[in-house]
């Protein structure tokens, strides 16, 4: 005769005493890798249970997946911090959760006055077994024609407001931060009238360099 399911208790938290801290559905958390070389892996808690008596505790976890970790891999306008919510769930003891981190929306992370260790941000969902982006574009930049990172620094042109990295451009970083204005190739001529016929423009622009902030 088979043996009965013993019954499971759905926790609305859990702490982790190794840590000490608690954890709830719906949080983001690092947990250990089974390979100690690796980063801790980064997923978001759906569901918390125990067994009848509380004890044995599982997290039901929704995986977020490195660039490095999808079928593609990692390409260049990806961010250091970067991951993408997946379709992959999985159980696992919480005692595996080393700590709990944040997941921003790309909006949110761009807006960042600093980053720590355990931030990171999402803007892709991604198909673990087809390898499929949702979305499946976005919007690009510089001459290059990609997407932002924004682990780098752009400039931005006055005139067409199109932004670019210095080195697509024939410059360093380093020039690239001491502009007070800068136009692109493009519009480069008409700029240049522009700015020659406006004191004003001079005196009080802001230098457009930035770790650039996505175009609303």
């Amino acid at each position: 005769m088979a043996k009965a399911k013993a019954p499971k208790r759905t926790l609305e938290s859990y702490t982790v005493k190794s840590i000490n801290k608690t954890v709830k559905p719906g949080d983001c958390v690092l947990m250990r890798p089974g390979d100690p070389s690796k980063p801790s892996y980064v997923a978001k808690i759906e569901r918390i249970e125990s067994d009848a008596r509380g004890a044995n505790v599982k997290a039901h976890v929704r995986w977020y997946y490195r660039p490095e970790e999808s079928i593609g891999g990692r390409r260049q306008f990806h961010g250091s911090k970067e991951v993408f919510f997946s379709d992959h769930s999985d159980i696992q003891s919480a005692d595996t959760i080393e700590g709990k981190c944040t997941v921003h929306s790309f909006k949110s992370y761009t807006k960042l006055d600093s980053v720590g260790n355990d931030d990171f941000f999402c803007r892709f969902e991604y198909n673990s077994s087809t390898g499929a982006f949702n979305p499946d574009r976005v919007a690009v930049y510089c001459k290059c024609e990609m997407p932002y990172n924004p682990d780098d620094l752009m400039v931005q042109c006055e005139g067409c407001s199109d932004w670019f990295h210095p080195a697509c451009i024939n410059m360093t970083v380093e020039e690239a931060k001491r502009l007070d204005h800068f136009f692109c190739e493009t519009c480069s001529t008409e700029g240049q009238k522009n700015l020659q016929n406006s004191h004003a423009a001079t005196r009080h622009s802001e230098t457009k360099v930035d770790t650039k902030r996505r175009r609303r």
